[in-house]
């Protein structure tokens, strides 16, 4: 079977693309959270690896081209945040406060599980952009000398979380406001909260794309700062 996979183009796209949507068909005939279709893709993907006896190298090599697909993507998500330009210049300060936060806590919390669990230095900067997308925390995971694999891995880990508990976090903290929503789902979990907060809104959608971009940006430049505190 790792022969017939290393010979095909396309047959790590195939699973991955029939699992992604096996999962919005899940999602839509149950109704549950829990059958996020990402998550139904990486199990689906897991099983038929496993059961086939292909290795993970094989797999990526055919599956490969999804990734390049990651920044444009990204980058599109700008579109949604220029239809709400002047909710942002209105709300500039607050936006920029709460993202520095966010981003703040987000390596905070690392730092002090990485003391409570006795983590290595590289496991420590490993988790650091766990909250941040997959194009820009590859890079920040690299740079640091972190286990770029192990980055990805925590980085959907968490956007899958935070898109499931999405809506039961924002009713037990009472959140209504469309920016907080948006914004809390961005800095959160990155692309795949985002995808949680167009469901809800327009402007939680753009909210969350710019939350996206600016945590990013904050986590790139705040990394190598606490990559230094431990």
């Amino acid at each position: 079977m790792d022969d017939i996979m290393a010979l095909s183009a396309t047959f790590g796209v195939v699973i991955s693309v029939l699992g992604y949507f096996l999962g919005i068909w899940l999602k839509k005939k149950t109704g549950l959270a829990l059958m996020n279709p990402l998550l139904i893709s990486i199990a689906l993907v897991i099983i038929i690896l496993l059961a086939t006896n292909i290795d993970y190298d094989t797999y990526n090599q055919s599956a490969k081209y999804l990734s390049y697909l990651l920044t444009p993507a990204t980058v599109a998500l700008a579109i949604p945040l220029y239809l709400q330009l002047e909710r942002l210049k209105k709300n500039f300060v607050a936006i920029i406060v709460s993202l520095t936060a966010g981003a703040l806590t987000s390596m905070g919390v690392i730092l002090i599980m990485s003391v409570l669990f006795h983590f290595t230095h590289e496991e420590y900067v490993t988790m650091l952009p766990k909250s941040i997308t997959t194009a820009i925390g590859m890079g920040v995971s690299e740079e640091l000398g972190g286990i770029v694999t192990i980055t990805v891995a925590v980085i959907i880990i968490t956007g899958i979380l935070g898109n499931i508990l999405a809506e039961f976090v924002l009713k037990i903290f009472k959140i209504s406001d469309p920016v907080a929503k948006g914004l809390s789902l961005g800095a959160a979990s990155h692309a795949i909260g985002t995808a949680k907060a167009m469901e809800m809104g327009e402007i939680e959608g753009a909210m969350s794309s710019l939350a996206i971009v600016v945590s990013g940006l904050l986590t790139v430049v705040g990394a190598s700062i606490f990559a230094e505190l431990y």
